[in-house]
């Protein structure tokens, strides 16, 4: 949250003051009328590194440096700028709230009285009894090691989906039961899901000393109401397929392929095989592929079988669909090798023959990953699985 996220605010920022820029030199009537309806003005856009007190003035200095180099790499990815420009009114900016943050909610300005969009990074994370790293005449401050870096460290199994589904009764909960209340919470989804023949390890949490607090704070009546008559939809029934552009290949849980009835064919990269009725039995092949933490070579491995199986069915213009446990991230990285390898840059099918002419670089591998992401708006690909498929598009294995 130090550093992270304000580069990528102040990318944007930069990537959107472009475009407006190009807009005001190609049309300029037009963008004066466009501003002054939206309050944009590209003059007055911040385009500023703003980083927390902690970094060192060396070290802002140095993300300034690289800040051009960013910007140029994102507008050449292909990402969809013009609709950031169309919904973004100021420019971002980031703030820092923590446990030991003051806010007299009498003296917070409206929000239409802000020049900025502000992003609020939280850290839950208590800051006793952790190490001072600086202090100064003007500042000190706490270092929260792992805030919040890799969720399976953390959140004790507990879903995004889980977590608000059930909100109000884990707040209510208080810091004495809540570990308790998320395992429980937890145990009842896991065997909801093992009876329905779906994945569902066993999830074991650290153990952790629960820390007394008389003093919980009062949930706002509102809040209560609001988490208590909240009903948040499957994950299933929330994300569905998702078809890139007019490739026909489509993204989607294992759950859900399961159920898919508009797929002439299925690439399954789950663990578990899947019952699903198809036309033949050629038009379904299970790769059991396992992520990059568990083995570094189980994608790279299996790659040249996908691109085969997509290069059969496709040629005969059937619809893919491709999917994993939770369709983020292996699934993601199995569309992207066969993006690459059998189309062009148009994103048409053209059996690899401009995989053949051209030798795929980073660049090339990040724009096509955009473009999936434009379709598929939950994908989430490791960077530990990516190398693995831009080690597979460099080693000649492509068929």
């Amino acid at each position: 949250m130090s550093k992270t996220i304000p580069i990528w605010t102040c990318v944007l920022n930069r990537s959107v003051s472009n475009y407006l820029n190009k807009l005001r030199v190609g049309d300029a009537g037009s963008l004066v009328e466009r501003e002054l309806d939206s309050g944009q003005n590209s003059a007055d856009w911040d385009c500023s590194l703003h980083l927390p007190l902690w970094v060192s003035e060396i070290e802002k200095a140095a993300i300034e440096d690289r800040l051009e180099g960013w910007t140029k790499d994102l507008d050449e990815s292909g990402a969809d700028i013009a609709a950031l420009a169309s919904c973004l009114k100021k420019p971002l900016r980031p703030l820092w709230i923590s446990q030991r943050t003051v806010i007299w909610i009498n003296e917070v300005p409206d929000y239409d009285s802000w020049d900025f969009t502000p992003i609020m990074l939280v850290s839950a994370s208590s800051t006793s009894g952790v190490a001072q790293h600086r202090t100064t005449s003007e500042f000190s401050w706490n270092y929260i090691p792992g805030a919040g870096d890799d969720e399976e460290s953390w959140a004790r199994g507990l879903s995004p989906y889980l977590f608000w589904n059930h909100a109000y009764d884990l707040i209510s909960s208080g810091p004495d039961l809540c570990n308790q209340k998320v395992a429980d919470i937890v145990e009842k989804d896991r065997v909801y899901r093992a009876q329905r023949g779906q994945n569902a390890p066993q999830v074991t949490a650290k153990p952790s000393v629960s820390r007394s607090s008389p003093h919980l704070p009062c949930l706002n009546p509102q809040l209560c109401s609001d988490l208590s008559n909240m009903n948040i939809s499957s994950s299933e029934e929330e994300c569905g397929i998702f078809w890139i552009g007019s490739t026909n290949l489509g993204l989607a849980t294992s759950q859900v392929a399961e159920h898919a009835s508009n797929v002439d064919c299925v690439l399954n990269c789950d663990q578990r095989s899947i019952s699903i009725c198809l036309p033949e039995a050629e038009a379904y092949l299970h790769l059991p592929i396992v992520n990059s933490k568990f083995d570094r070579f189980s994608l790279f491995n299996n790659l040249p079988s996908a691109v085969s199986f997509a290069k059969l069915n496709l040629a005969k213009g059937r619809k893919l669909l491709i999917c994993c446990h939770d369709g983020e991230d292996i699934s993601v990285c199995v569309c992207l090798a066969i993006l690459i390898s059998l189309f062009d840059y148009e994103g048409s099918f053209d059996d690899g023959k401009s995989f053949s002419e051209t030798c795929v670089t980073k660049t090339e591998m990040r724009r096509r990953l955009v473009y999936i992401c434009k379709y598929a708006i939950k994908a989430r690909p490791s960077r530990g699985n990516l190398k693995q498929v831009f080690g597979f598009l460099n080693s000649g294995k492509v068929a």
